[in-house]
């Protein structure tokens, strides 16, 4: 079985009770909201990754100002020609404030479109489990850096 280890950061950028999110094509069809942020380049600092990545997603320029949490996945997925893939996915979470740009929807990227979202309306969105994920980080602020869950 192949290993596949990626490392991604992403941010949490609320204002005046909004959400900023990108939107994704599902794997299954459709649309899904995410956190914007995405995977590091080789040798890149995760804060860096972080700012560049808002800034591709959604053009604004931000400004982490603290690292919330890391979550941790392990699955494993089908592979070509019977060779599965175990991924491991290690994801920093920042919170982030804006500081300059322009909201903006990406071209020919991950995404396709950013957008503000009412805290109170998250829950009823398509979205990925990192949103939420997220979103507890940013509520609880646990001192170990991650939410516990059950099975960890």
């Amino acid at each position: 079985m192949r290993k596949k280890l990626r490392v991604a950061a992403y941010a949490i950028c609320v204002r005046d009770g909004q959400l900023l999110l990108a939107r994704s094509p599902a794997p299954h069809g459709g649309f899904e909201w995410v956190l914007p942020g995405g995977g590091m380049e080789h040798g890149e600092d995760p804060y860096d990754t972080v700012v560049r990545e808002l800034e591709e997603e959604t053009g604004y320029l931000v400004e982490p100002t603290g690292l919330l949490g890391v979550d941790s996945s392990r699955r494993v997925f089908p592979g070509r020609f019977g060779r599965g893939v175990d991924h491991h996915g290690v994801r920093l979470v920042y919170e982030a404030e804006i500081t300059g740009g322009d909201l903006r929807h990406e071209v020919n990227g991950s995404t396709d479109m950013a957008a503000w979202h009412p805290l109170d309306d998250v829950p009823g969105l398509t979205r990925v489990r990192m949103v939420d994920l997220g979103l507890s980080l940013w509520r609880e602020r646990p001192a170990v850096g991650r939410i516990q869950s059950p099975g960890r």
